[in-house]
């Protein structure tokens, strides 16, 4: 219980330390909204109304008071581009990320840990140079010319045609496999060379410790040494990795893809609301990703405590 409220009290203070300069940078010195919403010709009153429904004439502690409200509340406001609340918009468009990056983001975390493993497996063979030759020239290529490439040749009358190139139509799992396979694909081959180039780091570094030595003299099989010791006792490092690449992958990643695939998710939202000023769209993003990020920093420490509970 100590620990537990130890993580907790230490998680809200990130919280409140990531929102304050999310606000400074966002809202306190963010671009002013008065005159893109009052239109031409407005009057003092006019502008003096907008004025005060946004806030401006209010304290900075008033506001970032009011910002962690509506944060903390899910009390989001309206979209300055569309009008549609921001909840409403939030609870319609993650749902759509989530079903869009899952499958690739699983996918590739597992095929890089098994890459891992068979590289550390094969040390010093055709096998585990061809592994991490894989990586590096899958890491030297741009997320933008693997999302191009896979297009062209997946989706195009110039490939083979197969997948919709463009749209998120789902309505039963066909059409959703369908409509996933090519962004799938696209985030499990730019995303498999970071991975298998991490896990067989951290899986090579374990293969060398004194105890895996011992147990090989005493003639444990090569499985049982990979997946009883190495995999193992490689947990924590996993579960970093693991977990510190969910924002990037929902936030970063999807913000491309839909971007490209014109799939109606959160990504694609946060990308139309930079290139519009929506602000109240990207307070809402920006925010609820932070608070995201720092709790599932605290879920992890308690993943630590778990899997080793030698961490104090």
């Amino acid at each position: 219980m100590r620990y537990a409220l130890n993580k907790i009290f230490h998680g809200l203070l990130l919280v409140l330390g990531v929102t304050l300069i999310s606000f400074i940078l966002m809202v306190w010195f963010g671009p002013d909204q008065t005159y893109s919403l009052v239109g031409k010709n407005a009057t003092a009153e006019q502008i003096a109304e907008v004025r005060h429904e946004l806030g401006y004439d209010r304290s900075f502690a008033l506001r970032y008071a009011g910002y962690l409200k509506q944060l903390f509340t899910l009390d989001l406001g309206s979209s300055h581009s569309s009008g549609e609340p921001v909840n409403s918009i939030l609870a319609r468009t993650i749902p759509v990320t989530l079903a869009l990056m899952v499958p690739g983001f699983v996918l590739g975390n597992l095929l890089g840990i098994a890459l891992g493993l068979l590289s550390v497996q094969q040390k010093g063979r055709w096998t585990d140079r061809l592994i991490t030759g894989f990586s590096v020239s899958s890491m030297s290529i741009s997320f933008l010319v693997i999302i191009i490439l896979m297009q062209v040749i997946l989706s195009t009358p110039y490939g083979l045609n197969l997948f919709p190139v463009r749209g998120w139509q789902v309505n039963d799992p066909g059409s959703y496999l369908k409509y996933v396979a090519v962004p799938t694909l696209s985030l499990i081959f730019i995303t498999l060379g970071y991975n298998t180039r991490f896990y067989r780091a951290v899986f090579a570094e374990e293969a060398g410790r004194d105890h895996i030595r011992t147990a090989r003299a005493y003639g444990a099989s090569t499985a049982t040494i990979l997946w009883k010791h190495v995999l193992k006792n490689s947990l924590v490092p996993i579960i970093t990795r693991f977990m510190f690449s969910i924002p990037l992958i929902v936030v970063s990643g999807s913000l491309l893809i839909e971007s490209y695939f014109g799939i109606p998710g959160i990504g694609k939202v946060t990308f139309d609301a930079i290139t519009s000023g929506d602000q109240p769209v990207l307070k809402a993003v920006v925010g609820l990703t932070a608070i995201a990020f720092v709790l599932i920093q605290v879920l992890t420490d308690f993943l630590y405590k778990l899997v080793d509970p030698r961490i104090g």
